[in-house]
């Protein structure tokens, strides 16, 4: 016979999960109802809709929350609102859509590292490809590498100091878990073989992955968008 007390730590983790559940319940509940009511504040709605959308995502309603997350990304590009664009990428990678997500994930990153957004949002958008990517794979050397490079040239203060301690890690648990990279000899070792040193370099590989995971599913012209920047920082 089983031992009873095998079974406490999943009743305990399904507890946990209910207990998690109800929470974002109670929390679309209340947007809902914010929702239902008249919001002037378009920037106020749209924050509230997508807000929604992530919580449709906790609560495992999956479809619903794309179409909601999808609908607001086109608003927020008609306005130019490149990070809240963004984040309706985060949460239409985070639905799993198969291909479509991917594509989701591959245009957050391309617009994240193209505009000057919050490096904190960038860096999330970046450490999905590093978990999709598998371990013997360059991809994730490339996006943790890009990350490091973001968070240098827009974080500042405690922002700087908190991010740049994190992506250091990011970085050296990918060279860990790629080529079993230990001390600094074989790290900067590691960083020339891979030729993450340059950002001319590194930059163009990342466009390439996010070549891959876009493929022809463009939902914007980049090539339009870049060209109207006056000061291109991102190097792309």
């Amino acid at each position: 016979m089983n031992n009873p007390l095998d079974q406490l730590p999943d009743a305990r983790f399904n507890r946990d999960m209910m207990i998690s559940g109800e929470t974002a319940a109670a929390k679309l509940e209340s947007i809902e109802q914010k929702l239902s009511a008249s919001i002037p504040d378009e920037a106020m709605r749209s924050r509230l809709t997508l807000d929604k959308a992530r919580l449709l995502t906790e609560l495992d309603q999956k479809t619903e929350a794309w179409d909601i997350a999808r609908s607001i990304f086109d608003r927020y590009m008609a306005n130019k609102d490149y990070e809240g664009a963004v984040d309706a990428c985060d949460i239409l990678f985070l639905t799993e859509q198969d291909e479509q997500s991917l594509a989701a994930l591959g245009m957050g990153v391309w617009l994240s590292v193209t505009f000057p957004i919050d490096p904190n949002l960038t860096v999330s958008m970046l450490q999905h490809i590093i978990d999709e990517t598998p371990e013997e794979a360059d991809g994730a050397a490339v996006a943790a590498t890009v990350a490091s490079y973001i968070v240098d040239i827009r974080a500042t203060g405690k922002q700087y100091d908190k991010l740049a301690f994190f992506t250091n890690q990011m970085l050296a648990n990918v060279a860990r878990r790629h080529s079993n990279v230990e001390t600094q000899k074989q790290f900067d070792f590691w960083l020339d073989k891979l030729e993450l040193k340059e950002p001319a370099k590194f930059l163009v590989r990342l466009r390439n992955i996010v070549d891959i995971l876009v493929q022809e599913s463009w939902w914007f012209d980049r090539e339009a968008l870049q060209s109207a920047i006056p000061d291109n920082r991102s190097g792309k």
